[in-house]
């Protein structure tokens, strides 16, 4: 299930860096070449770099390159290092929900605001917010069932009919 997860946010990590490229690639050729500017080029690019790094905020996070203290990592006791994973994972957990809730009051009281280089709601580009702190719950949620989860040749030995 994390496996899919990373390569969705990969997908739209990517997809988001693409289109500020095409964006960007598009606006500078018919600024230079055409001598004609794009208003919402810039908007566009910067709506679009936010929703990126939203996308893979929760990426790194899932993949262990996240900031974090190193010195804790030296300490070589696996209950130490099983118990700081879960106390990260719960820390993020809350800091999403945080994050989530409050991108939701930003934007319900100021999402009517109109862009002024596209021309719609800001809204839609608020809501980055709300997309990446939901990504980082699930990243956080997938994560702690995965330190719940005991593998299978870690689990004791049962009782089969041969045995009874």
């Amino acid at each position: 299930m994390i496996e899919q997860y990373k390569k969705l946010l990969a997908v739209l990590a990517g997809t988001s860096l693409f289109t500020l490229f095409v964006v960007m690639l598009v606006t500078t050729i018919c600024r230079y070449f055409f001598n004609i500017s794009i208003l919402w080029g810039e908007e566009l690019s910067k709506y679009s770099m936010i929703y990126g790094v939203m996308f893979a905020t929760s990426l790194c996070y899932l993949e262990g390159l996240h900031i974090k203290f190193a010195v804790l990592d030296t300490i070589k006791s696996a209950k130490f290092q099983k118990t700081l994973e879960v106390v990260v994972d719960l820390c993020v957990l809350a800091s999403s929900v945080i994050l989530t809730w409050s991108a939701y009051l930003f934007v319900s009281k100021r999402g009517g605001i109109e862009s002024p280089g596209i021309g719609v709601n800001m809204y839609y580009f608020q809501s980055a917010l709300i997309v990446g702190g939901v990504c980082l719950f699930i990243a956080a949620t997938l994560r702690l069932i995965s330190h719940v989860k005991v593998p299978r040749s870690e689990r004791e030995p049962t009782l089969t009919q041969s045995d009874v």
